[in-house]
């Protein structure tokens, strides 16, 4: 199972008592592993503000992707061909790449790289890496409770990359999947809805989370939230 980071010291909000539409929730607290994943056990999720200071974000409406919804285009599954996958053989190098040359990126602080990486050595944080003629071409990271999965970000070096990590992570979510597993991606982005993302409002992406996480984990061991 996960190791627990134990509790943390702050009372996180209830992003149910948020206002409509308010997509910042709090502002404070820190980045230690524990509070980061109670966060998300909450529906909260850490990002600095322009102004530099650490924000918890629950949009409204939330950014999801159904497992039976992705939709791979004939041009991706051609790409998938030219790849190799693998799970959780460069956590802290997907990170970077992340963060790398581009301002999307730019929130992935090197506090955000070193609690993600603890967390992924907890077993509590997972990466998808795509790999082409042994390079490391492309792949995404998020965080996993039970059956919860909310990914953080995604990058490519090659032409689909990034597409195809993606597809690579929901087949493995499928595995022994139900109707209540959770993809959140946070914000449906023009991208994003090319792929089969869709907004659902943040009340009823509470309601599912609160299921979610008590499911079998689909990429690490299973966990029981309520330890963490």
């Amino acid at each position: 199972m996960p190791i627990s980071p134990g509790p943390t010291q702050w009372d996180l909000p209830d992003p149910a008592r948020a206002m409509p539409g308010e997509d910042v929730v709090a502002v404070g607290a820190d980045l230690e592993p524990s509070t980061v994943l109670a966060a998300y056990q909450r529906g909260l999720f850490p990002m600095h503000l322009q102004t530099g200071d650490l924000a918890w974000w629950s949009p409204d409406p939330r950014g999801v992707l159904e497992l039976d919804d992705l939709r791979i285009s004939r041009s991706l599954r051609k790409s998938i061909r030219r790849f190799t996958f693998t799970l959780d053989a460069d956590f802290p190098g997907v990170m970077r790449a992340c963060a790398e040359g581009r301002e999307e990126g730019a929130w992935i602080t090197d506090e955000f790289l070193a609690t993600y990486t603890r967390l992924h050595e907890l077993g509590w944080a997972h990466s998808i890496e795509v790999w082409q003629e042994g390079a490391l071409v492309g792949g995404l990271y998020g965080i996993e409770v039970g059956g919860l999965f909310a990914g953080e970000s995604m990058f490519h070096r090659v032409p689909d990359a990034s597409k195809a990590a993606l597809v690579a992570l929901v087949e493995r979510l499928r595995v022994g999947a139900t109707d209540e597993r959770l993809l959140d991606v946070q914000w449906c982005t023009e991208h994003l809805a090319t792929l089969g993302v869709r907004e659902i409002p943040r009340d009823e992406y509470l309601i599912r989370l609160q299921r979610a996480v008590h499911l079998p984990a689909a990429l690490g061991p299973d966990a029981d939230p309520e330890e963490a």
